[in-house]
């Protein structure tokens, strides 16, 4: 049976007060590293590549 591939983060958006924009940054809860994001195309972007990483290491390093 495979195992579950899975990522989590803490998502936090806020507006910027001054523009009115939203802005998103993602944490890893096990590492506490904090990626910054600009919109919300950035965000999805970003969350793309993490899904491509991990199918990618799956696909190259299959488990036993």
């Amino acid at each position: 049976m495979k195992s579950a591939h899975y990522r989590s983060f803490v998502l936090r958006l806020w507006e910027d007060s001054d523009t009115h924009i939203w802005r998103f940054s993602l944490e890893d809860p096990h590492t506490g590293e904090r990626v910054g994001m600009a919109n919300l195309d950035a965000l999805i972007e970003y969350l793309k590549e993490v899904m491509e990483h991990v199918h990618n290491d799956s696909t190259n390093h299959p488990s036993a």
